[in-house]
């Protein structure tokens, strides 16, 4: 509804355009012609060489506006005409069998040269290696993003958890959860690793390396397991055993 009001607008705005025009046009016209007859000593249309040139004047830059439209209106049919009104194949059916198969192959032989044109060694500091598992992953943000993942989840088990602020360390943030963590020959949990790579990635002014980042990425894993299993553990505790229990009639 709105295109047509729109459309219906337009076309009276320009309605009115040509009849302000026409009427500018005539009204200048007439007083020109006017004026031409009261400056002339007979007073009269007849004779009157100002009155000529002022018709053959106007003649002149209507004939000349006319020629100007028109070949705008050729031109423009004639570039609608160019474009191709064939039918365009989309699928293989539409094509014969050895074209289509023609077309294939020219597309995979660019795709593989457009491939083979990648750089294979170039490597970006802060990114993951070309064929790496981390290809074109960037390790600040995506150790960053590990944060909400595993507020949730910790949330999941200590809903009364403090909510999350932006720039608080991680083993303070989740010290509700921490002895929960398994530690290892050096006395330190997943937790304590996590926290140290949080930290590099939002204060270092150096990328991470690709091991901080393994590191940072594979303490998060560890941290969602046992997150996840204590979890399971809470829900299969808190479920009553029905086969044990004896019926009541």
């Amino acid at each position: 509804m709105s295109h047509r009001i729109r459309k219906l607008f337009t076309g009276v705005l320009n309605i009115i355009a040509w009849l302000v025009f026409a009427f500018a046009v005539g009204v200048s016209l007439v007083g020109f012609l006017s004026q031409a007859v009261r400056t002339s000593t007979r007073r009269s249309f007849k004779n009157n060489i100002n009155v000529l040139i002022i018709l053959v004047a106007y003649s002149l830059v209507f004939v000349m506006s006319l020629a100007f439209c028109l070949n705008r209106r050729i031109s423009m049919v004639r570039k609608l005409h160019r474009i191709s009104k064939r039918r365009v194949a989309l699928r293989k059916g539409d094509i014969p069998k050895h074209l289509h198969e023609f077309v294939t192959q020219e597309y995979a032989r660019a795709c593989l040269i457009s491939f083979e044109s990648l750089p294979k060694d170039a490597h970006r500091e802060g990114w993951g290696r070309p064929g790496t598992r981390w290809d074109g992953l960037s390790f600040r943000r995506t150790l960053l993003d590990t944060i909400p993942d595993l507020d949730a989840q910790a949330r999941l088990l200590i809903p009364s958890q403090p909510p999350l602020r932006p720039h608080a360390r991680m083993s303070h943030h989740h010290r509700f959860v921490a002895p929960l963590m398994p530690r290892d020959e050096d006395g330190l949990t997943p937790l304590h690793y996590y926290d140290s790579a949080v930290q590099l990635a939002r204060q270092a002014a150096r990328e991470l390396s690709e091991r901080e980042f393994e590191i940072g990425m594979a303490a998060a894993d560890e941290i969602k397991r046992i997150l996840s299993e204590t979890r399971q553990e809470m829900l299969e505790g808190s479920t009553p055993d029905l086969d044990k229990l004896s019926p009541t009639l």
